[in-house]
């Protein structure tokens, strides 16, 4: 049998490709083997295959001796003929109302599972009548070819209306801008935040430092942790990012985040500085940054009656959640709210500075305490506003470009 040199090389490169099916590279080696004048037995043991395997390629190879390779690629000689294979026995309405079953919730269908698999499908197409018998392996490679993926799953957000997502972006954008000017005349820009959960976590045993790798640790250049450790508790956080430096102001600490740590957490803020003229912070829309405790406080600074604070739930700035959002609002105040929009507190840029604090102290430190956790947090903050703080450069403007 003689080779063409394209047919060779054509029959080499399947050799040599790594992603060839093991199969292609067999027949391909059968055929360069028999191009050499090999016998079948000789192939057969070089190769370590069967003789009738040789013998069956180099057959089929033999009678298509002389085919146009631009008709008929190297590779196509060497696949399997397509075989027809039994008829299904599913018919295409069996498969639609399959799919059907699959796009249902389980629970409407009264099983107790929160997705379907090849055998829960099986057993309800039985029970519905659709077919007789079903194997779970044959439904799933069923629901697989009509492109449905009932083990996986993506989140989704619904629509939250803002009416004033527009304008309040762009407040935030602006204040962001003129947070140094403002600072100039005695204004204070305050981006804030609260991080809660804290833990305290303890490594059962210390960690192994970096070395050069070893016989004992091949991978040596890297940190080995003990996976096992001790829970101390946790502690939330409340900080302050001021806008114009960039460096954490007044951060505080404790078990819990209700109203009244948040009204005593911006206290502390403003008594921070006596000569201030002004105070805006920016928040995202938690119920504690709108809460009565909130209010009381601004109102009493601001000479508000109780009349005219009313009740809560009931009638004056207390009414509601929007009330008191516009009531702590008020550009007349000493001090100031201003709120992100719903689902966007990614605007708010103490967010910025948490990522920081969790990548570089949280996620690998290792606490004894939680004392010895808030002595780590506030002596990181130190460091940082010591080493690392600067004015975060805002771009972003929420305006959209025209195309």
């Amino acid at each position: 049998m003689t080779l063409s040199e394209k047919e060779r090389e054509e029959l080499t490169k399947i050799t040599k490709r790594h992603k060839s099916e093991q199969r292609l590279v067999l027949r391909a080696n059968i055929v360069l083997h028999a191009g050499q004048c090999h016998s079948n037995a000789q192939i057969a043991r070089d190769l370590h295959s069967n003789v009738d395997t040789v013998r069956l390629w180099r057959d089929r190879w033999f009678g298509l001796q002389g085919v146009n390779l631009d008709t008929r690629s190297v590779e196509d000689r060497l696949t399997d003929i397509a075989r027809p294979g039994k008829p299904s026995s599913i018919t295409e309405v069996q498969r639609c109302q399959m799919a059907t079953l699959a796009c249902e919730a389980p629970d409407v269908a009264g099983c107790p599972i929160s997705q379907w698999t090849g055998r829960e499908i099986a057993d309800e197409m039985v029970k519905r009548g659709i077919v007789k018998h079903i194997s779970a392996s044959y439904a799933s490679q069923l629901v697989k070819k009509k492109g449905l993926k009932p083990h996986l799953w993506c989140y989704w957000l619904n629509t939250v209306p803002d009416t004033q997502r527009e304008e309040k972006i762009e407040q935030d954008c602006e204040l962001y801008l003129k947070a140094a000017e403002r600072a100039k005349n005695g204004e204070r820009t305050i981006s804030t935040d609260e991080m809660t959960g804290v833990q305290a976590i303890e490594r059962k045993r210390p960690d192994l430092p970096m070395q050069p790798a070893s016989p004992e640790l091949p991978k040596g250049r890297v940190l080995y942790r003990e996976h096992e450790y001790i829970r101390h508790g946790t502690l939330t956080w409340f900080i302050n990012l001021d806008v114009a430096t960039g460096k954490v102001i007044e951060p505080s600490y404790g078990p819990t985040r209700n109203e009244k740590d948040t009204a005593f957490h911006f206290h502390k803020g403003i008594t921070s500085d006596p000569q201030a003229k002004k105070w805006r912070f920016i928040m995202d829309n938690l119920n504690t940054h709108q809460s009565e405790t909130l209010v009381r406080w601004i109102a009493k600074m601001e000479g508000v009656t109780e009349e005219e604070l009313g009740v809560k739930g009931k009638s004056g700035i207390l009414l509601s959640m929007e009330t008191r959002a516009a009531f702590l609002h008020d550009e007349r105040h000493f001090v100031v709210f201003y709120y992100t929009p719903k689902h966007a507190s990614w605007m708010n840029q103490v967010e910025i500075w948490l990522s920081i604090l969790v990548r570089k102290l949280l996620k690998r430190g290792n606490f004894t305490s939680l004392e010895d956790l808030r002595d780590h947090i506030l002596a990181f903050i130190d460091y940082y506003n010591c080493t690392m703080a600067k004015t975060i450069k805002w771009t972003y403007t929420g305006i959209k470009e025209a195309a």
